[in-house]
């Protein structure tokens, strides 16, 4: 079963109801020095979840990848199962999934650390919610802007290795710095959006160690994580107990129903499925309509035959929305830092 009853059951019911430098960031030891031939192995849809929980080049942090912080694994269950896992998502590809998760082996074997704490040690001591929390960095060109990804689940999982782990990978074959955040569940979007501008302040703080511009970032969000990056979109990042920087030059959402705005958003881009019944069009085209009645660049898709949670719909029509997502996002970038 691979607790997929269990898991379905929580979900529906949670439903219902200060950067640190780089200097002490908590990557796996093995991020500054490489990893063995054997240690550097790859993962595939016939490895287990134990593979990726015991894999070396994830030592520190590899329950963070998992979508359920306090929930305990088959370790037996094959990652091509992981779909079971994720009860608000579809189309999960396992080829996808594992793609993901060997970019970021491949990133620590060539010693490039891949995960980075968004907290300081004290803060996390007066908060231990906040050790739930944390960056996995998929590196761009070198001094080209970031976009950050928050995953969705509902505010009760983070879906990273379907809608984190998957768009970083293309955004960063694109040129650009892609982050994926994972982020405390379970206690509503409020606190999960603090943990994005905890996010957006820690690389703004550390960006020339870690060799990303600030200009013209851009945050991206599926579902609960598109409420986040909205939200931050709609009222700047100092709103949710960060630092002050410029709201971003664009934010992508995916399938919500998130309705809140200002009278000063950011350019949008927008997808969603025809048969979304979580998140419907109806509601997303509202919203869309809002932006444009109040002179927001928006640009719209709607998919058929697809629900929520798709990710990067591999196998469906709507394959190929991050590079267009991509695209409109470079038309608000500036300075030649377009690839």
């Amino acid at each position: 079963m691979y607790l997929a009853t269990s898991l379905l059951s929580a979900t529906l019911a949670a439903q219902a109801s200060g950067a640190e430098t780089l200097s002490s960031h908590k990557a796996a030891t093995s991020g500054s020095k490489g990893l063995s031939d054997v240690e550097a192995s790859h993962l595939n849809a016939e490895s287990t979840v134990g593979d990726l929980l015991h894999h070396p080049a994830f030592t520190g942090y590899s329950r963070l990848m998992m979508p359920w912080g306090d929930r305990a694994y088959d370790e037996t269950m094959p990652l091509s199962d992981f779909g079971l896992l994720l009860p608000y998502h579809s189309h999960v590809d396992p080829g996808t999934v594992v793609a993901g998760l060997n970019h970021m082996i491949d990133d620590v074997a060539s010693g490039k650390p891949v995960f980075y704490d968004i907290y300081t040690e004290a803060q996390k001591r007066a908060d231990p919610t906040k050790e739930q929390t944390g960056l996995f960095f998929f590196r761009g060109r070198p001094g080209a802007p970031f976009a950050i990804i928050s995953p969705g689940g509902g505010f009760s999982y983070v879906g990273s290795v379907h809608e984190g782990f998957p768009y970083a990978v293309q955004i960063a074959r694109k040129g650009y710095n892609a982050f994926a955040l994972k982020y405390r569940t379970g206690r509503g979007g409020a606190l999960a959006t603090e943990d994005l501008a905890a996010a957006v302040s820690y690389v703004f703080k550390n960006a020339g160690t870690l060799g990303v511009s600030t200009n013209d970032y851009s945050l991206w969000g599926s579902s609960a994580g598109a409420r986040m990056a909205a939200a931050i979109g709609s009222h700047g990042v100092s709103a949710f107990g960060g630092d002050d920087p410029p709201k971003p030059s664009a934010v992508v959402m995916a399938y919500t129903s998130h309705s809140d705005t200002s009278s000063d958003e950011p350019p949008t881009f927008v997808v969603v499925g025809k048969e979304d019944g979580i998140a419907p069009p109806s509601a997303m085209e509202r919203r869309v309509a809002t932006l444009r009645r109040a002179g927001t660049e928006v640009e719209y898709h709607r998919y058929e035959g697809l629900g929520h949670g798709f990710g990067l719909g591999s196998g469906t029509n709507a394959k190929g929305w991050i590079a267009d997502a991509v695209r409109f996002w470079e038309k608000f970038i500036t300075n030649g830092n377009t690839r």
